[in-house]
Parts: structure tokens; C-alpha cells; sequence
């Protein structure tokens, strides 16, 4: 049974004791969301392929801005020592965010511990599902790997944060 208050005592709103998003200031954070690959994506590709690494939210205002912070750990797992595996977020189709590149000086497991991450602040002006990915290449057309658990220092993550518009 709802309570009645009148105006009488002052009181003027009446909230139902959730934070709803009209009483989040400017730059509040709304809401977060968290992918994780658990395994690790491997490449030779020189073109960017997919990961596998996603994340969506659903923002809930087109004011909203969507801060994306995105870490992994990389691998040479090729012959050349000059490797280098780049990073790229895109949104939907779209490419948003240049990412992040590792480059490496020696071969194999040794150097398991090279972590890459990059943060990005989106507009996607929507109040619809938006959905994020991270897209990866080699430099050189040898294997490359996106590292997860005992391959890398720290698994891969993409952790998107709704900031309130």
C-alpha cells in the first residue's frame, strides 16, 4: 500500500528507493559491463580479424558517452623478432578507436608477460544495444596471439562503463 504525503509537510518527490537515471549527475557512472575471452586468439593474418573479445550495453539515454577500457596480454608466437600485433575497438561495424600495438624484440613464450590495453571515450548516441569488439593483426605475416590466463600476465578484458550525458 502506497504512503500518502502532501505538500503540506514539505516533502515533494518520492523516489521508490532505486537511483533512477534522471538523479545521476553529469559524468556518474550508470552501469558496467565486462567481457572476457578465455582462451587465446591466435593470427597470422595481416588484415584484422576478430578476436572474439565482445562486450554490449545498452545505454540508457542517447546522452550517454560509453568510457571502454580494453587489456590483454600479446605473444609472438612466430620466426621474426621484428613482430608486432595491433589492436582496434570497433563498435558495431565501425572502427572507433585506433587501439593499441605491442611490438616485439624476441620469439616464443619468453616473453608471455607484454600487456597492451588502450581507454576510449564514445559518443554512440543511442539508447539501443550497442555492441564492442576488439579486432587484432599481425605486422608480419607470422603468429601472433591475444594471450589470456597462463599464456599472459592478465587476461583479456573489455570493460565498458555508461557515463551519464
Amino acid at each position: 500500500m502506497p504512503t500518502e504525503i502532501s505538500g503540506a509537510t514539505g516533502v515533494n518527490k518520492v523516489q521508490t528507493g532505486a537511483i533512477e537515471t534522471a538523479d545521476m549527475p553529469a559524468g556518474g557512472v550508470l552501469q558496467v559491463v565486462v567481457g572476457e575471452l578465455n582462451s587465446t586468439a591466435t593470427t597470422s593474418s595481416t588484415s584484422f580479424v576478430d578476436s572474439g573479445l565482445t562486450a554490449t550495453i545498452t545505454p540508457r539515454s542517447t546522452a550517454s558517452k560509453i568510457l571502454v577500457t580494453f587489456n590483454a596480454g600479446g605473444i609472438n608466437k612466430g620466426t621474426d623478432n621484428n613482430q608486432c600485433i595491433n589492436f582496434k575497438l570497433i563498435r558495431g561495424s565501425t572502427d572507433v578507436h585506433g587501439g593499441a600495438n605491442v611490438f616485439f624484440t624476441s620469439t616464443g613464450f619468453s616473453i608471455s608477460g607484454i600487456d597492451a590495453g588502450f581507454t576510449h571515450l564514445d559518443s554512440p548516441s543511442t539508447a539501443s544495444a550497442v555492441a564492442y569488439k576488439i579486432t587484432y593483426k599481425a605486422r608480419i605475416a607470422t603468429a601472433v596471439a591475444m594471450a589470456t590466463g597462463g599464456e599472459a600476465s592478465q587476461g583479456a578484458r573489455l570493460i565498458l562503463m555508461e557515463i551519464a550525458g
